[in-house]
C-alpha cells in the first residue's frame, strides 16, 4: 500500500466498502467509476467518474504519483483488460475455501497471458503472487 497514491473503484466495491466500514480520507486519492450520478452523501474525498477507460487512463499516467490500485469485480476489471490498461495482477491467495464468489474476470477475457514476478509467504497462511499483464506498457 506504500506504493499507492490512487485508488480505483467500481461502484459496487466502492458502496460494499462503504457497508463494511471504510472511511474514505485525503490520505490516498480514490476514484469510483460509475454510470450513477454521485451520491449526495459521498465522502468529499471521493471523486466519481463516468469517463471513458482509455482517455482516463492516458490522463493518470501522464500526471506525477505512484501506482493505481484497481479494486472491483469482474467486469470493471476487464473493461480496464479492453483498455490495456492493468500492468500487474497482485493475487492474495487465502487458505479458506469458500465455495463461491465473484469471478474475478468477465467471461470475455477466457485467456489473459500473465508473467510471474513474485511471491510471497505469510505466517498466516497467505500467498501473494504478484504477475505482470504480457502485451501491456510497464
Amino acid at each position: 500500500m506504500q506504493s499507492i497514491d490512487t485508488k480505483v473503484l467500481g461502484r459496487k466495491t466502492y458502496e460494499a466498502s462503504l457497508r463494511m466500514g471504510a472511511k474514505f480520507d485525503c490520505k490516498c486519492r480514490t476514484i469510483v467509476f460509475s454510470r450513477h450520478p454521485r451520491p449526495k452523501d459521498a465522502p468529499p474525498a471521493v471523486e466519481f467518474t463516468d469517463e471513458a477507460i482509455g482517455v482516463f487512463v492516458n490522463r493518470l499516467r501522464k500526471s506525477q504519483g505512484k501506482d493505481i490500485w484497481l479494486m472491483g469485480g469482474g467486469e470493471i476489471i476487464a473493461s480496464f483488460l479492453d483498455a490495456q490498461a492493468i500492468d500487474e495482477f497482485v493475487i492474495s491467495v487465502v487458505p479458506i475455501f469458500i465455495g463461491d464468489g465473484i469471478p474475478l474476470i468477465a467471461r470475455r477475457h477466457l485467456h489473459v497471458p500473465l508473467s510471474l514476478r513474485s511471491t510471497e509467504r505469510f505466517e498466516d497462511g497467505l500467498l501473494q503472487l504478484r504477475y505482470a499483464v504480457q502485451g501491456t506498457m510497464s
